[in-house]
């Protein structure tokens, strides 16, 4: 799969299963190729000032915080309470805007020929009172790269979370099952093959990732 040029929005099946570290990984892997990459998040919670998973990313890419994290272009709304977006922002009288959502997204896309825009928690969760992560993603057409995990009830996450994308009409790219530290090799093995006979049933030509590094890329991007 060639490097496409634009977004991609990466969510999880879980708020726990190793999206951060996934998306800056694959950050850190593209720009080692040479593309011109930056990550997005869009919504963060639990923070005062600079966003925790952006922070992250910087450092899995090697490099500090940059011009358009200081603009707050890649994060369009920075909230304390550590809770869903919908409520960490109600709880300071802000409504989450998904138009300023995109417009950052496009901004960053003058600058970048790749943005990563990592979501806050799950598909399903809420960024305000009309919209969930997966519309925001259905709404923009944005294609989807889905991070599920090796823990015990990964399986059921992560098809739940395929025909609710198959049910939208999501465009779901790619599928990365991170193998989350000190995973059972034997359960691990087994829901791999499980998820990908599912998930391949649905999308025949997703590609899909067996995480354990940033190599783990390697011929998909």
């Amino acid at each position: 799969m060639e490097t496409k040029h634009g977004p991609f929005f990466i969510s999880g099946v879980d708020t726990d299963c190793g999206k951060t570290y996934v998306t800056g990984c694959l950050a850190a892997y593209l720009r080692h190729r040479g593309v011109s990459v930056i990550t997005q998040k869009p919504v963060q919670t639990g923070c005062e000032t600079v966003a925790d998973d952006l922070v992250e990313h910087r450092k899995a890419m090697g490099i500090g915080i940059q011009l358009e994290d200081k603009e707050r272009r890649t994060c369009s709304y920075l909230f304390r309470k550590p809770a869903s977006p919908h409520l960490a922002a109600r709880l300071e009288g802000v409504t989450i805007d998904t138009n300023k959502i995109a417009d950052d997204t496009k901004y960053l896309l003058q600058r970048y020929d790749v943005v990563l825009v990592e979501g806050a928690g799950g598909l399903m969760v809420p960024l305000n009172d009309e919209c969930l992560n997966i519309e925001y993603v259905m709404n923009q057409k944005l294609p989807l790269i889905l991070v599920t995990s090796s823990k015990l009830g990964g399986i059921n996450h992560a098809l739940l979370s395929i025909e609710a994308c198959k049910n939208r009409n999501i465009d779901l790219q790619v599928l990365v099952y991170n193998r989350m530290p000190k995973d059972d090799p034997i359960l691990a093995d087994d829901a791999l093959q499980v998820i990908r006979k599912y998930a391949l049933a649905a999308y025949p030509n997703m590609k899909i990732v067996d995480f354990r590094s940033s190599d783990s890329f390697w011929g998909v991007f």
